[in-house]
């Protein structure tokens, strides 16, 4: 009996050791990502400023005394609202002395005219010389221009008395007053008043790097990306993080390239029906550029960067081989990069279990996530309960040992 123990052990020592090296030599299990082409919309996101879509400086356009302020700070304003009233009394006076003039103007002509006509009847009968006929005709004239000067004298004279009565020149919101009752404010000098900026529309002024403008330009033309049928659109991104609910329009791209900063300006249009945006916020601005019809995204946890900081991955090749690829990336989309060159679509990049394989391991490829549920341990099933009479109570006086208490530090 015990010669058989012996060689039932001896079997079990060889069995063990025979199994060692064939769970060894078993391929590494990985998680992979099949990479697939898909469209993709780019987009592009760029700082800038928002700024009024309209401002209007009021500014005085006659001199004089400033009456009465006919606004309240802060509020919004209609277009030809009264602001200002400048004390209107030496332009009144003006009016009703160029007033004057017409009438003067009109009664010098009467006289002229009646006189060419008496002259012109003794001319005949050769009463009159031609040179008194002609001295009637030219004061005639003369009469007719002063007319007309005096009714241009009452049109300036109206309307400098309509200045005297400052509007706003647009709808919007008005600033602060730059003067206050009592100030005395000269035309010569266009003594600011106020200012009026309209909000319920805004511009977001851009600016993009040259050499990524052309970039983009050379995707356009060589059909690598598609074009939208429709305008670009632009999505704001506030400074705290918040994505603005209405969407804004690309509006124009300057001609220019500055050549302090090497950038370009753009200027996008956006609604801003609760006044929202204020000028001269900070914020964000997503571009769409265009659309990538095959567009190759692979998550960013299965690229490296080699000693040079070029990226690289793992990939799994026809013969379930590990094989490693240096790749040109464009952009993070995401929590993805945007593969242009180095894979191609259907390939097996690795993303789990990296850590155990190097380039020429043979492995066996699993859909990433699939490693992940295997590993997790199965809930333990309930514990029999101990036949009754089965358990032992200690010695007396046996020393009993406290189970051990481990904590996560």
């Amino acid at each position: 009996m015990f010669v058989l123990l012996l060689a039932a052990s001896a079997c079990g020592r060889d069995t063990g050791a025979q199994a060692k090296p064939a769970a060894s030599s078993a391929p590494a299990q990985v998680g992979v990502f099949t990479v697939e082409g898909k469209p993709l919309t780019l987009t592009r996101e760029l700082p800038g400023r928002t700024s009024p879509y309209r401002i209007a400086e009021v500014r005085a356009r006659v001199n004089g005394i400033v009456l009465k302020r006919l606004f309240d700070e802060g509020t919004d304003v209609k277009a030809g609202q009264k602001l200002f009233q400048i004390d209107p009394a030496p332009y009144q006076a003006a009016l009703e002395s160029a007033k004057a003039q017409v009438v003067r103007a009109e009664a010098a002509i009467g006289s002229s005219s009646a006189l060419v006509a008496r002259y012109q009847k003794l001319l005949e009968t050769n009463a009159v010389s031609k040179q008194e006929y002609d001295d009637a005709v030219a004061k005639q004239k003369s009469g007719v221009a002063d007319l007309a000067a005096a009714k241009a004298a009452v049109k300036t004279a109206q309307i400098n008395l309509d200045y005297t009565t400052v509007t706003s020149p647009i709808a919007g919101r008005i600033g602060r007053s730059e003067v206050t009752e009592g100030a005395y404010v000269q035309a010569g000098t266009a003594t600011l008043l106020a200012t009026v900026q309209q909000l319920d529309k805004m511009y977001v002024d851009l600016t993009w790097s040259s050499s990524e403008m052309m970039k983009l330009r050379r995707s356009l033309e060589s059909g690598e990306l598609k074009a939208s049928p429709t305008e670009a659109k632009v999505t704001v991104v506030l400074e705290d993080g918040r994505e603005y609910p209405i969407a804004g329009t690309l509006q124009f791209t300057d001609a220019s390239v500055d050549q302090t900063t090497g950038s370009v300006s753009l200027r996008a249009t956006i609604g801003n029906p609760n006044q929202e945006l204020l000028p001269g916020m900070f914020v964000r601005a997503r571009i769409d550029e265009g659309t990538k019809e095959l567009a190759l995204l692979v998550p960013q946890k299965a690229v490296a960067r080699d000693q040079n900081g070029n990226p690289v991955a793992l990939v799994v090749d026809k013969s379930n081989k590990v094989e490693r690829r240096s790749l040109v990336t464009d952009r993070a989309v995401g929590d993805s990069w945007l593969v242009t060159s180095g894979l191609a679509a259907g390939e097996q990049v690795i993303i789990e279990g990296i850590q155990k394989v190097r380039p020429g391991m043979p492995v066996t490829a699993v859909p990433a996530g699939a490693m992940a549920a295997q590993a997790q341990p199965q809930a333990p099933g309930p514990v029999p309960a101990p036949a009754q009479g089965s358990a032992q109570a200690p010695a007396q006086g046996s020393a009993v040992q406290p189970a051990t208490k481990t904590t996560e530090k």
